[in-house]
């Protein structure tokens, strides 16, 4: 069943918006209004950027960045396909006594 939608008055750098998600996801739209007002402030405070428009954007870029920072390398496809290549020589061993009961 699909949660309810619920709208919400949030505040970003004393701006007022209002924004819909599902209720069951409210606490994490809450966390990261916050999340994102902190960062635009602490860029607004720098001094170094000037206008809402141009702290908003770095403020996503700098999100951006440490999410994909964060996240883990993409995997080694040589290497996956060899452990693979591994476990399904022992599974062909471990299986190759029950071609007999059959």
């Amino acid at each position: 069943m699909a949660a309810n939608n619920v709208s919400l008055d949030v505040t970003i750098m004393g701006r007022e918006f209002r924004v819909a998600c599902p209720e069951d996801e409210r606490e994490g739209l809450l966390r990261a209004v916050g999340y994102l007002d902190r960062k635009m402030r602490e860029i607004r405070d720098s001094g170094k950027v000037i206008g809402l428009e141009r702290i908003a954007i770095m403020a996503a870029l700098n999100i951006t960045h440490d999410f994909l920072a964060a996240r883990p390398a993409e995997p080694d496809t040589r290497e996956h396909r060899e452990r693979l290549g591994r476990l399904i020589g022992l599974l062909d061993q471990a299986l190759a006594p029950q071609d007999n009961l059959f």
